[in-house]
């Protein structure tokens, strides 16, 4: 296993300030993350917000021979759909929308965070429109995706950054600031598949904090090595474990987001893999709603485990704080099929735990990981 210094010296960016610009953002996305081939439909969604990304993501893509499909979204869109819409529209899905998604060849999702109206939502009718969208999110699960930021002002904000900061650490987590990013991504992958390389020979995996103590088991299970190319940035490896095999308590200290509401200080039980208890000190209610889409939302779709040193602080965004080196993270609901996950849900929800101080993982009883720093 590789100590600290050595995750450091292959995750942690160049010391240069650059501004945010999208364009080598977009050619990155389009490039290494979706190698994008002639006449392959590229689905592009993103909130209107994110417009100067998606405008550089598309003429990448025109400029490779392929073609970029738009979809815009205005500020709480999916709000008004959950809030507004009849029981019919909200609860089934219209087949031209699954055949317009079963007609990509792959697909990017821009986050665009911004301030919407949420509070207006009930957690439960935002429950049904994800269920109703289950079979969509199956279908782009299927193809080739990846997902990543633009850097919008609220997104600043919830970070506790000036823009112009927020935008720096953006390019900076994606290796923008390197001469040669994709060869930055490069070093993360070996590092990565350095840690695959015990974590494969495992079979139980115990996760030790204050406030948690629960053990997973992942035999037989295949370890993903996230080096950058589906979600950007990156910097994790994650696998689906044992569906029935979750026992124990885990309390989740970094917020989280769920349908725009932020979560804190969940707290989950697992009895045989499944959730028998949920708390929290803010969103308790959108905790619940959250584990209430479907039987499969109280079991867990993966275990992953952050290694990217490069970002150290938490931004109340989920792509990047679950990258944060030191950390680990569960996700309630649908599995990867690659990691050999059957769970089934219409939810994949990341929720995370910061081991740098006092928490540790143990593989089959031998401590591996601990405040953060891999033994």
């Amino acid at each position: 296993m590789q100590n600290n210094s050595e995750a450091t010296s292959a995750a942690a960016p160049h010391a240069t300030l650059l501004a945010y610009d999208p364009r080598p953002h977009a050619e990155l996305l389009v490039a290494y993350c979706l190698n994008v081939q002639p006449s392959e439909r590229i689905l592009i969604a993103g909130g209107m917000a994110g417009l100067p990304l998606v405008r550089e993501v598309a003429r990448a893509v025109l400029k490779v021979g392929g073609r970029p499909a738009v979809r815009l979204e205005y500020p709480g869109q999916d709000d008004d759909v959950a809030a507004l819409a009849a029981d019919g529209v909200l609860d089934v899905l219209h087949p031209a929308e699954l055949a317009d998604m079963e007609g990509m060849d792959g697909t990017l999702r821009i986050l665009t965070p911004g301030a919407g109206q949420v509070d207006a939502v009930d957690a439960s009718r935002r429950a049904r429109l994800t269920a109703a969208r289950s079979a969509l999110a199956a279908t782009r699960a299927r193809k080739k995706w990846s997902l990543t930021l633009y850097p919008t002002a609220h997104a600043a904000a919830q970070a506790g950054m000036t823009e112009a900061d927020f935008g720096a650490f953006v390019m900076r987590a994606m290796f923008l600031d390197r001469p040669d990013p994709v060869a930055a991504w490069g070093e993360v992958r070996e590092l990565q598949a350095r840690l695959i390389d015990r974590l494969s020979r495992a079979d139980t995996v115990r996760i030790e904090a204050p406030g948690t103590d629960l053990t997973l088991r992942v035999g037989g299970r295949t370890w993903a090595n996230s080096d950058g190319k589906r979600n950007m940035p990156s910097g994790e490896v994650f696998t689906g474990p044992l569906e029935d095999s979750a026992n124990g308590f885990i309390t989740f200290d970094v917020p989280a987001e769920y349908g725009g509401v932020m979560v804190r200080g969940a707290r989950l039980e697992f009895r045989e893999g499944v959730v028998v208890d949920a708390r929290a000190d803010e969103g308790e209610s959108t905790l619940l709603a959250a584990l209430n889409t479907d039987p499969g939302a109280r079991q867990l779709g993966e275990l992953g485990i952050g290694s990217n040193s490069g970002i150290q602080t938490p931004t109340g965004n989920i792509l990047f704080d679950e990258k944060i080196g030191g950390t680990v993270h569960l996700a309630l609901g649908r599995s990867y099929p690659e990691t050999g996950g059957v769970n089934a849900s219409a939810i994949h929800w990341d929720l995370i735990t910061d081991l740098r101080r006092g928490g540790r993982i143990l593989l089959d009883g031998e401590v591996w990981q601990e405040n953060g720093r891999f033994l």
